[in-house]
This record gives C-alpha cells, structure tokens and sequence, in this order.
C-alpha cells in the first residue's frame, strides 16, 4: 500500500451503509463478447462473468491501471479445469509487464501441466494406488490426467521460472525497474492448487452451519517476513522502512536507496534480482469440501482496505454472482475514501470463482432486508497479514522455525531454513530498525 497510517476507526458500517445496491441491478455487457478460443478448447476470459466466475477491475488514482486478470475455464483442453489468475504491475512500465505475464503464463502452465500429466500416463497403473497422487472423484481420462502434488509443484516453479526468463528477453518490456506480482488457482474437479508470488491473495470462504468462515489459501510474501528477509540479507540486500512510511518494509539495493519495492518476490525487477527478489512461487494446495461456496483472489488493492471476512461477506451478500466481483471492488474504493482520505486510492481487481451451483445469497443474509445489513454479527477485526510482525521484533527470533501451514492447507514447498537474521544484519540496518519505527 504504502503512505497509509493505520486506523482505528472502522470503515465497514459506512461502506455498506452509503453504497447504492441499485447501483448493481444490472448485468455487465454481453459476457460472450468477452470470450476467446485457445486451440486445445480453452476459452479466455479478460473480463466479465460466467457461470462460475465474476471478474471486475477498476483503475485507482495513481494513474493506468496496473492491475489484470484472467480465467481459463477447460484449461489444457480439460472439460471444467479452471485457472484463475490475478496480476498487479509496479513500476514505470507495471501494466507492460501485468499484461504480459497475464497472457504468457497459462501457456507456460499448460505446456508444464501437459508435459506432468504425459509422464504420469506412461507409468499409469489403475491396480497401483499412489499415496501421493490426489483422490480420483473421476474416471477414465479425467482420472489419468491428476498428477501428484509434488508435480504440481514442479510445473509451477517450472513455469513461473521460464516466464521470468522470457520476461528479460522482452524488448517490449522494460522490467529493469518495473515487475509484477502474481496469484494464479486452478481447479481441478474437487482440488485447488494455488501459486502465489508476491502479496497478492487468494482467500476461500467455507460455511459453518450458519457462519461463513474465510480460509487464507496464500501468505502475503513480504520483505518483513524473517525467512524472506534473511534470503536478502544473504544476497546483500537490504530491508528497512523510510521514515516516511514506517509501517511499510521494502527491498533495497546494497549502496543505493533504490527501488524500494514492497514485495519480496515477483517477476521482473531485475535490478534486484541479484539481491534476494526471487520469482518462486509458494505453491499450496486444498481439496473442496461440500462446505466451500467460493474463492476470491485479488490484488492488495483490496486486502489493503478491507479484512478477510469483510471480503467474505461483500461476496456473499451480492444478489448476483455476476457481479460479486463488481460490488467488492466498488466497496474496496468506498473503504479507501473512508480509511485513508488523503492517500491516493489503489488500483483494485478481483475474482471470484463460485464452486457450487447454490445462491451466493446465503439463508441468514437473505431474511435480512438491505436497510438491516449493519446489525449483522459483528465481523473480525483482524489486521491484514496478522500473522506477519516486523523485522524489528523478530531480530531475535529463531529463523529455522518454519511457517505454519495455513488451515485446512498443505504447503507444497515450504521455506528452507535459512541462518538467523541477527547474525546478517548490517550496523546500519540494525540501527534503522532500532531508531526507525
């Protein structure tokens, strides 16, 4: 986010309160239009909706819009194999690179995704059970084509390392100093794999009995995180936050206050790719229960303003899955205006991939009339990232204590142990840690 001081002051009673329902009483523009073919059947989608999915961006203040999406519904030529991806640009040429990525990725996916599932086939044997392989809720062809976890893994940090790749040979993008985030989900019949690089997130919303329940899928990748802050200092980077932006830890080259980039990993950024920015994606993975209703994935646009199960609950609550990607993003805009007056409002996109064919209205929220929505239970107050302290208070922590896997979650690669962060921090950084914040 950056520039922004926290408040304490809640944003949720206005936003609902003052947002105009009858503002999303109609249909976007002909969601076909919207469609194109790949040649193995695969339909593409920028923007829009469909039967299961509901997209929307909208450009912020601080000028084009960097963010941007996409849906590959029958992704490899799979009949209901979805990939779901949502990038955010940074840097003077961010749409370029968003852009880019954005249409090379799921190629690159898919090629790896095909190449797995090839060589999985060839030592296919229906007698021989694979404790590592995902449960086959499908038969036949369907059932040959899921790979194991491991090789889910590969394909993506396989993938996302060519795309970084191609990335530097693109004379059309100049991603020296300019890169890109990225959160990409498929779906595969009841499994979810999710690729995470950057902070970016991918939240799903599960129901327990009467209450919606928000699951993190991903954690934000931040310099402040201790593992991916020791990886920089190993590579002579540094972290630290301008005086100007306390609460806002980024990446640095070693001798020059330059770039100062709020993500620990990401495409492009070339310039410091030499000094712990890494393109890696963190890969996780969750089977669908009958209890799981939706998945968003967003930009920090969002997750900036508005908390999980406030992102949850916008959802919910439209009348329309049409537009429930619409409506949380014009109530993350309302929530900038509210929390942060004087900041420019960010760019903001989302997507929200439904998994069952039920109202996206739940019962409870439904006997409820519009004019009562603020006397709803009252919602968690949890701050984004709340998992994550600063550098500064976890100077003493031990480094090779791994992070927990999220609920519900498998971690397909966690983060290596790596050395105390005591032992790698310069006079100079310990200092403006000390003196800093």
């Amino acid at each position: 986010m950056g520039g922004c001081c926290s408040h304490n002051v809640s944003a949720q009673g206005k936003v609902e309160s003052e947002v105009d329902d009858g503002e999303y009483d109609y249909e976007d523009e002909n969601s076909n239009d919207h469609v194109t073919y790949q040649n193995d059947g695969s339909m593409v989608r920028f923007r829009g909706f469909s039967r299961a999915v509901s997209m929307y961006t909208q450009q912020g203040k601080k000028g084009i819009n960097q963010d941007s999406m996409t849906v590959w519904e029958d992704y490899t030529g799979e009949e209901g194999m979805i990939l779901c991806g949502v990038f955010d640009g940074h840097g003077p040429l961010g749409h370029k690179v968003s852009q880019f990525i954005r249409d090379n990725i799921p190629l690159k996916l898919s090629a790896a995704i095909k190449m797995a599932q090839q060589k999985a086939n060839r030592y296919y044997d229906a007698t021989d059970a694979d404790t590592e392989t995902f449960d086959d809720g499908h038969n036949g062809s369907n059932r040959r084509n899921n790979i194991s976890l491991a090789s889910w893994e590969g394909c993506f940090l396989k993938s996302f390392d060519e795309m970084d790749e191609h990335l530097a040979q693109e004379v059309n993008t100049d991603s020296y100093c300019s890169g890109c985030t990225a959160v990409t989900l498929i779906k595969q019949g009841d499994q979810l794999i999710v690729g995470n690089l950057g902070d970016s997130r991918a939240i799903l919303c599960t129901r327990d009995r009467d209450q919606l329940i928000p699951v993190q899928l991903t954690v934000d990748l931040k310099p402040d995180i201790p593992s991916e802050a020791s990886r920089i200092f190993n590579c002579e980077g540094r972290v630290f936050a301008a005086e100007e932006e306390p609460d806002v830890y980024r990446i640095w080259m070693p001798d020059d206050d330059c770039p100062g980039l709020a993500m620990s990993r990401a495409f492009g950024d070339f310039c410091l790719k030499d000094y712990g920015l890494i393109a890696a994606p963190d890969v996780f993975y969750r089977k669908i229960t009958k209890q799981d209703e939706f998945v968003v994935l967003a930009t920090d646009g969002i997750w900036d303003v508005l908390t999980n199960s406030e992102v949850v609950n916008i959802v919910a609550s439209a009348p329309r899955k049409s537009i429930a990607a619409k409506l949380l993003v014009k109530r993350a805009v309302r929530a900038w205006r509210y929390k942060y007056p004087g900041s420019k409002v960010d760019d903001c996109a989302a997507i929200c991939l439904f998994l069952n064919d039920q109202p996206v209205l739940s019962h409870s929220q439904s006997s409820m009339s519009r004019k009562s929505r603020h006397h709803r239970s009252k919602r968690s107050k949890s701050q984004r990232n709340d998992d994550n302290e600063t550098v500064a208070g976890k100077v003493d922590v031990e480094l090779d204590e791994e992070w927990k896997a999220l609920g519900g979650l498998a971690r397909a690669n966690s983060i290596s142990r790596l050395p105390r962060l005591a032992r790698i921090m310069s006079k100079r950084q310990s200092s403006k840690r000390l003196n800093g914040s």
